[in-house]
Order: structure tokens, then sequence, then C-alpha cells
């Protein structure tokens, strides 16, 4: 599994906006904070819905919930999957928020 880190992945975020970030945790826990320009798909609809939201298969994706622990999860679903370019962030938001990154 690839792991990135909250620096990686902020650094990324500046030099290509168009990026896909996927936050799987509940839709309750996204409306108090999340990285911006992300997509909801809480991770226990991940198996059955991704295809719909994400059907590129070889896009980059960078998955995150609040500590790491639901991501990785998802991340090994979506590989399962077909999905080829799939990052966890290395404990979630947790980790997005104690490097001070922006929040929505």
């Amino acid at each position: 599994m690839l792991e990135i880190s909250a620096q990686e992945l902020q650094k990324i975020i500046d030099t290509n906006p168009e990026i896909i970030l996927l936050d799987v945790r509940t839709p309750g826990e996204y409306v108090r904070g999340k990285i911006a320009n992300s997509i909801n798909l809480p991770v226990d609809e991940v198996s059955d819905e991704i295809e719909k939201i994400i059907p590129d298969k070889n896009a980059s994706v960078y998955v995150y919930c609040l500590s790491g622990s639901r991501s990785v999860y998802a991340v090994e679903e979506m590989m399962m999957l077909g999905y080829k370019n799939v990052f966890n962030l290395t404990n979630g938001l947790l980790a997005w928020r104690i490097g001070g990154f922006k929040e929505e």
C-alpha cells in the first residue's frame, strides 16, 4: 500500500489542484472539517459506489479519514477493484491538522 504524509500531500495539492481527494469519513464528520475540494464517500460505501464516483482506475486518488485506519481499508478495497494509483494519507486528518494545513 502506498502511504503519503500530510507534508507530501500538501506539496502535491500545491502543484496539481486537479488531484482527487477522497474522504471516507461519515457525512457528519465531513461537514465539520475537510481538506478543500475533497469528495466524501463513507468507507462502508466504497466497494459499491467508488466506480461510479471515480471511473478512471488509473487516476491518482489520495484517500483519508480522521486517523488513517478507515482509509487503509478503503485503499485496499479500491486496489482489489483494480485502482492502480491509490494513496493513503498516513495518520489522516489528524496529521493534516498537526501540520497546520488548511481545511474547509
